[in-house]
């Protein structure tokens, strides 16, 4: 009895991990339509109010940013959101350095390039994912062809 109680915990717990991993992201979205919302009365209180409806409209605006900035410093700092290390140490690669293929493997690599801000990997090249770094990587011999350093630190 105690076991199936066990298992039944554990995979509610399992499924309950993407459903909060929504949620954040979900109230980041939520915020950030706070801020055009108040961005918008803002103007509405520019063209059409006194200076004490632009006063309000303005504090509005300062406040939505900051709980805002609040959030997304929260969501930096969940663990679940933490979660690439790579299982060997960080290590600066320049351009026309040799990569091992272990370092290019699939688990390292984007999934989806232009959301990265980089223009799409040609023929027989790969973005790969090296801690805060993005490394543009032939795939054929495991020479680097680009570096961005610290690519990842902002997201």
């Amino acid at each position: 009895m105690k076991k199936m109680k066990f298992l039944t915990a554990g995979l509610i717990a399992a499924m309950m991990v993407p459903a909060m991993a929504q949620a954040q992201t979900g109230e980041l979205r939520r915020d950030r339509q706070d801020i055009r919302k108040d961005q918008r009365d803002l103007n509405h209180a520019q063209r059409y109010g006194d200076h004490r409806d632009v006063r309000d409209a303005r504090k509005d605006v300062r406040d939505s940013k900051r709980e805002y900035r609040q959030d997304v410093r929260d969501w930096r700092r969940d663990t679940r959101y933490q979660n690439y290390r790579a299982p060997f140490r960080y290590q600066q690669f320049a351009v026309g350095s040799t990569l091992r293929s272990n370092y290019y493997a699939p688990s390292y690599r984007p999934t989806w390039d232009s959301r990265w801000g980089v223009p799409r990997a040609g023929r027989n090249l790969t973005y790969v994912r090296h801690y805060n770094d993005l490394l543009l990587v032939n795939e054929r011999n495991g020479r680097v062809v680009k570096v961005y350093r610290n690519h990842f630190r902002w997201r």
